[in-house]
């Protein structure tokens, strides 16, 4: 069968995109697709020794252009220190929130500092980037593009993982708020929301055991879980030019799983044949 290609391989070409935690996981498959679609990635994270690991790789696996810089987002001033240093080389066009910081705990066992470890990467350190490229795209009127990894219990809540729901629903927030207020200064604001989508780290934490695992895929109405490269070039379209009338929208990619739980009698998927055969409705 003849492979189906998505996009032209120049769809990204001389496009500057910075991404947060672009080292590892969710944000080094992004980053890779960016790359092989021709776009000059800027990735920065804590571990300036992955960060360099994952930019050899990348470049020898694309023949693309890539960069790297340490950074801890939590950390305002180094923030801007950073994006000044970014700047000395033009400015960027897009910034990828992919950042973030997760756990699985009864929340009555959690100390403050263990709430504030997650809601200070992923809402202080992705609110600290949009403004520190925001600012700079405003003084240059410089059109820019801010898409933020965001979930979908950013909307409805989650147990098990408040201080992520707290902190994803104000990017959510954020995103949606700031895409009206500086759309008209040519700067869109997106996001998407990803159901499950395995990589090594997130899995570790969140989905230690093979049982939970089945469990979560049960719940999927396509029963499975996502393909890396399907969110990769969901990202791709995003920051491209060809989706410059989407703005203030969040993109949902999960099977259908949220919805499949927010149905009140969706449950109904388990009953038998015989069980249905008991609520037929009436023959006219």
């Amino acid at each position: 069968m003849k492979e189906k290609i998505m996009f032209l391989p120049d769809l990204l070409k001389g496009k500057r995109i910075l991404v947060t935690g672009g080292g590892t996981g969710l944000g080094k498959i992004m980053t890779r697709r960016f790359m092989e679609l021709g776009a000059e990635p800027i990735i920065v994270g804590r571990r300036e020794n992955v960060l360099e690991e994952t930019a050899n790789e990348l470049a020898s696996e694309t023949a693309g252009r890539i960069s790297w810089r340490g950074l801890d987002i939590r950390d305002a001033e180094a923030v801007e220190a950073v994006v000044d240093n970014i700047w000395l080389d033009g400015p960027v066009d897009v910034l990828l929130n992919n950042a973030a910081g997760n756990f699985l705990a009864r929340t009555e066992t959690l100390s403050h500092r263990a709430v504030d470890a997650i809601i200070a990467i992923v809402l202080h350190g992705t609110s600290y980037m949009t403004l520190a490229c925001g600012k700079r795209w405003i003084a240059e009127k410089h059109a820019g593009n801010v898409l933020s990894i965001v979930t979908t219990y950013a909307w409805t809540g989650s147990g098990y993982v408040v201080p992520s729901a707290m902190a994803k629903a104000g990017v959510l927030a954020m995103t949606r708020s700031l895409a009206v207020e500086w759309g008209r200064k040519g700067i869109r604001l997106n996001a998407i929301a990803p159901g499950p989508f395995p990589t090594k780290g997130a899995w570790d934490r969140l989905v230690p055991s093979k049982q939970m695992a089945d469990h979560l895929e049960s719940r999927i109405p396509l029963g499975r879980v996502g393909d890396n490269q399907e969110l990769a070039d969901l990202a791709a379209y995003l920051v491209c030019d060809g989706s410059a009338y989407i703005n203030g929208e969040v993109v949902t990619i999960d099977g259908g799983e949220w919805i499949a739980g927010a149905g009140q009698f969706n449950f109904a998927a388990a009953l038998s044949d015989d069980d249905w055969a008991k609520f037929s409705p009436p023959k006219k």
